[in-house]
Parts: structure tokens; sequence; C-alpha cells
């Protein structure tokens, strides 16, 4: 089978398309073909092992790989069709279109790919291809995890850093949907796209500091791991929440003072990406509460680009890998 496959720590051109091993499922798993997967900023951080937040590149390190990645097949989220599966599987059949999580197995980049049936797999929403399927689980995992944690009530108002990533597209629109007024961060060549989700503030943060304006919020959420701690927390209003969903070391120790000492709450906990919350997620897509928005689509000879893309920040929206999509650069 085709995969993209990488042996070395770098830049996006160590990846390339190679011929490798196709997976067998075991008896407790099924065999998904790949049809898409979500290119993620994470992915380009395991690629170049250069992580934004610093405090966990030790443990990684051993987990990954010291000098060479025991991985080499990237890719954590997906939409494809069960091609097989093992002796003990009831939840799914042949055929079944499914998207979801491979969580530390990776190897969403490869043109097959083995998973035990209880990972968090669902059959794909009615109303979504498999490249819009595949741009949900990430952003709309850890954005449900979040805004639950977060519980906003209607008339509150939320922040959010960094809401033009995949989770921050997401967050806005779960947001709106519990009636939450939402104020978006981001660049400036992601206002429009933002702004269609329905925000009712847009701040350019090329232009100006969120934080030093004369508003205050009930909920912030904070994307961005370069950020100041203490401006966020000066920016709530009484019982306001901080949610960080790329919290700094020092930050996360703060964060229990903070807590405990005054009014306001902070909260750092990491999505545990449940079939439940999945589940919720395809409901809500199918009734048109919430939807995907895919940037641009690359062919799996495009990957170098489609890491320049996640990259650079240019997207504007999520950018997805199809193995449907024949194109030769």
């Amino acid at each position: 089978m085709k995969a993209i496959v990488y042996n070395k720590y770098g830049a996006a051109d160590v990846l390339q398309v190679k011929e490798i091993e196709k997976p067998k499922p075991k008896d407790n798993e099924v065999l998904i073909k790949v049809h898409a997967a979500e290119v993620t900023k994470a992915d380009c951080e395991m690629r170049s092992f250069n992580f934004a937040v610093k405090w966990f590149w030790l443990p990684l390190r051993l987990m990954w790989g010291v000098f060479k990645p025991k991985k080499n097949v990237l890719g954590g989220y997906f939409s494809g069709e069960i091609e097989g599966i093992g002796n003990n599987v009831t939840k799914f059949v042949v055929g079944d279109k499914v998207f979801g999580s491979t969580q530390m197995r990776l190897g969403a980049y490869g043109e097959y790919l083995c998973l035990p049936d209880s990972y968090t797999i669902v059959k794909n929403p009615s109303n979504m291809s498999f490249e819009e399927a595949a741009a949900v689980p990430l952003g709309g995992l850890n954005a449900l995890h979040f805004m639950s944690k977060a519980n906003i009530k209607a008339g509150e108002t939320v922040l959010i850093n960094g809401a033009g990533g995949s989770i921050g597209i997401f967050a806005i629109q779960i947001a709106k949907n519990m009636g939450a007024e939402v104020t978006a961060v981001d660049s400036p060549i992601k206002e429009k796209m933002l702004r269609q989700l329905g925000v009712e503030y847009f701040v350019d943060y090329t232009q100006e500091n969120a934080t030093n304006q004369d508003k205050t919020y009930d909920v912030i959420f904070n994307m961005v791991a370069h950020s100041r701690y203490s401006d966020f927390i000066k920016a709530l209003n009484p019982k306001g929440r901080y949610l960080m969903g790329n919290p700094k070391l020092v930050d996360m120790l703060r964060s229990v003072v903070t807590s405990k000492l005054t009014d306001k709450k902070v909260i750092f906990s990491f999505s545990g990406e449940k079939e439940e919350e999945l589940v919720a997620l395809k409901t809500m897509i199918e009734v048109g509460k919430i939807r995907s928005v895919v940037d641009k689509i690359y062919s799996i000879n495009q990957i170098v680009q489609a890491h320049q893309r996640v990259e650079t920040e240019q997207r504007i929206g999520i950018v997805v890998l199809s193995f449907d999509l024949e194109q030769k650069t």
C-alpha cells in the first residue's frame, strides 16, 4: 500500500510517498481504507520535533524516538471505509463509512489502517464527504471537551484566542449553539471565515491586544501557547473561566493558585476524545448545528505543500489530505 513516511526529523521535505506492507486486522481490530486525513499542527510538530509547548519535550522524545521516529507514518484523524474486520468485531461491518481518531497509534497517512474497534471510531455524518468528515475529529472533540468544561450559559461572553485553527473553528460554533456572544482573535486573513461562523466581534492580533480593550469576558479559551497568563486572568469577569488549550508548565502551576485563591477558575484538562463525544458531534452536524471548514485538499503527492500550508499559518480552515485525489507534483 501507499503511505507517507519519514525516517528522520526535519523540514516538510523529509516526508516521502512509499510502498509499505498493508496491515492485517487482529481479532479485535478493523481494517480501514483511509480516504482522507487531517493535516494537523501536531503532525508538523512531530515531524520536525519542534513543539510550541516545551515542557513535554523529553517524555515525547523518549516515546517517539530519540534519534529518529519510531512511528514513521503520521496522521491522527481520518475518514474512510471498513474493508475488513477481526473475528471478534461486531460493532462494524465491511462497507461502513467511518471517521475518528487513531490516538497514539497514528498511521492515518497510510492508505490502510488497523485500529481496535474500541477506539473512537464512528459512522460518518450522512451529510459530509470523506474530506469534510476527516476535518472534524481533532477540532470537534477538543472544542466540545473544553466548551463543556466551561459550562457556558446563554448570554455569556466568550473570547477565543487562536480562533481560526482546527479547534477554534468548532469552539466558535459550539459556543454559539450554547447561546454565547463570541469574540474571535486571529490574523486578518481569517476574519471573513470567522464572521461567517457567527462571531460577533473580531480582534486582529497583529494590530491590537484583545486583553487591553475595555471589555471583559465570562469565558476565555486560549489556544496560543506563547500568551501572557496574567493578561487573560485580568480580562475575566468575576467567576469567569479561563481554558488553556496549550498550557505552559508555569501556567499550569499558576492555575492552581488562581483557582484556589480567587473567584476565577482555570482549566487545562486534556480531551479524552471519547466515542460518545464524536457521536454527539455527528448528531450536531447532521442537524446543521456545526460544520467543518476545509481550507484546501491535497493529494498524497502534495504532502510537503500541505505541511508547509499548515506551518505558515496561511490556511483559512482545515487542511485535508485525500487518498482519492490523484495529482502529481
